[in-house]
């Protein structure tokens, strides 16, 4: 087992205790942890349930909806960071002054 994989065994055990100690069997972990992508996803959720304590499987859903939510959207602010930076070093490149003569 590399690295990696412990670290998302770790959260995937962690997110199973959580879900088990509300009551859920851990199955349900298993789908939870799949739609989350990441052990800092996983991670986020497992704290949640450890502090919130959510009493339907409806809440416990919607807090995973919501940190995808905000893993998409740092997902798509850096790519728009990376496009940003590669097209300002295209504006100030010596190439792009070369054409224009």
């Amino acid at each position: 087992m590399t690295s990696n994989q412990r670290i998302w065994a770790i959260s995937r055990d962690h997110l199973a205790a959580a879900v088990s100690s509300l009551g859920y069997p851990e199955e349900f972990a298993d789908l939870l942890a799949k739609q989350l992508g990441s052990p800092k996803g996983i991670d986020r959720l497992t704290s949640y349930l450890y502090q919130a304590k959510p009493g339907t499987v409806e809440m416990i859903i919607d807090e995973m909806l919501a940190i995808r939510s905000e893993i998409e959207a740092w997902k798509e602010k850096k790519e728009s960071q990376e496009a940003q930076a590669g097209y300002n070093s295209w504006l100030n490149s010596e190439a792009r002054w070369q054409r224009k003569e």
